[in-house]
């Protein structure tokens, strides 16, 4: 297999999730993308008619998300005709799948460079705005797996590993401290381009705007658990609730422990990243000088009712996959979904927690579904550049039970 080279890789600021009000708000998700794409090509000094292909991560692709929004962002953003493009979904992994399909395409020989990344626009095309649900409304399929709702499930999971209420808010201030630390420090200036209005061209947002630095433990503290209504409503075919139908499959389980808030748990937002890949027949041609080379790319399916295990499960097979250990990773992305996804990958795997998301995730940024892979990718080649060490190890959670996960190491 040829090696795959990591030569750019951007992103916009994340912008809060809420119709009329997040700053990205009024800009549609092709337009969104599509800044991306003309702010990557900048950045990484490659000619766009080069491109073989542009694969792109959206998870709701419905309205203004479908229409293979992919194709629609090369256009928009003004490149040939001649490039093709598709859009994928594999929930929250989309991102960071579509940079490892874009890896396959190079280390198989088939192109010599792929843009990859992803979008969401969730104050535009609100999470389940595809009506499909977790299981698209097979009811035949839930009489097989019945698969909760992803907050029972990290309640689930932080009840089963004995986490509690106060570690879970611990994890989420050190999040936000660590995210205002990076933004103070400007960490995430070499990746971000600034969101412009499509038509005006007035500069509509620079800097990430969901992050709250004021955030305390006192104020994480008095906020309610977010899923108990919710674990209480009837959904199973004879009125069990969702916490029983949870239960039910985890008999060991007495009862579960509601603990995560809005405060422990990640942000809805706005938010594109692009990543290029490329060979390095085309990086010695072109005279370009690759930032990593991907080492190894994984994923795993797990039990699809717990359903948030398997950042843990598809690092050990990456690692294992590219020779490595565990202890060979110098920093790590674990997608901050909820809290405790990242305690248990934490304690899964014996690292250290201190070079787990060191520039804060996505409880303090926000979780843009279709792009947090894809940008997650970019924030680890940034801190590898940024301290001078050679490996990260990119990694989330996946709704219906599955993990990915992203070996990188700096050029």
């Amino acid at each position: 297999m040829k090696t795959s080279y990591v030569i750019g890789a951007v992103r916009t600021p994340r912008g809060r999730g809420k119709a009329g009000k997040g700053a990205l708000s009024s800009v549609h998700p092709q337009e969104l993308f599509a800044q991306t794409l003309v702010g990557l090509a900048e950045r990484a000094a490659f000619d766009p008619r080069d491109v073989g292909d542009v694969i792109t991560g959206i998870v709701s692709q419905v309205n203004e998300q479908g229409a293979n929004l992919a194709r629609n962002a090369v256009l928009a953003a003004g490149w040939p005709d001649e490039i093709s493009a598709v859009s994928l979904n594999r929930f929250c992994g989309s991102g960071l799948q579509a940079v490892n399909f874009g890896a396959m395409a190079v280390a198989s020989g088939a192109m010599d460079l792929v843009v990859t990344g992803g979008v969401e626009s969730m104050s535009r095309v609100p999470m389940g705005a595809d009506g499909g649900g977790q299981d698209g409304g097979n009811t035949n399929l839930r009489k097989r797996v019945f698969q909760v709702p992803q907050g029972i499930s990290a309640d689930l999971i932080a009840t089963q590993e004995g986490f509690s209420r106060e570690e879970l808010d611990a994890f989420a201030l050190r999040s936000q401290t660590n995210a205002a630390r990076a933004i103070e420090e400007n960490r995430f200036s070499r990746s971000l381009v600034a969101v412009k209005d499509p038509v005006t061209g007035a500069v509509l947002l620079e800097r990430d705007e969901y992050p709250r630095p004021d955030t305390t433990a006192a104020g994480l503290a008095a906020l309610g658990p977010a899923f108990v209504a919710l674990g209480a409503a009837p959904a199973g075919p004879n009125g069990e609730t969702l916490d029983a139908i949870a239960l039910a499959r985890y008999p060991g389980v007495a009862s579960i422990r509601h603990v995560h808030t809005a405060g422990n748990s990640s942000g809805i937002v706005d938010g594109a990243a692009a990543v290029a890949i490329a060979s390095e027949s085309y990086v010695k041609e072109r005279g370009i000088r690759p930032r990593a080379r991907i080492r190894a790319v994984a994923t795993l399916g797990s039990e699809p009712l717990v359903m948030l295990t398997a950042p843990g499960p598809v690092s050990e097979k990456a690692l294992r996959l590219a020779g490595m250990k565990a202890s060979d990773i110098d920093h790590w992305e674990i997608n901050e979904a909820f809290a405790a996804v990242v305690l248990q990958a934490i304690r899964k795997l014996g690292i250290d927690p201190t070079r787990v998301n060191p520039n804060g995730g996505s409880i303090a940024l926000g979780h843009p579904l279709g792009a947090t892979g894809a940008m997650l990718l970019g924030t680890a080649l940034d801190e590898l550049e940024r301290t001078g060490k050679g490996t990260a190890l990119v990694t989330l959670c996946i709704g219906g039970g599955q993990g990915i996960a992203t070996i990188l190491e700096r050029v």
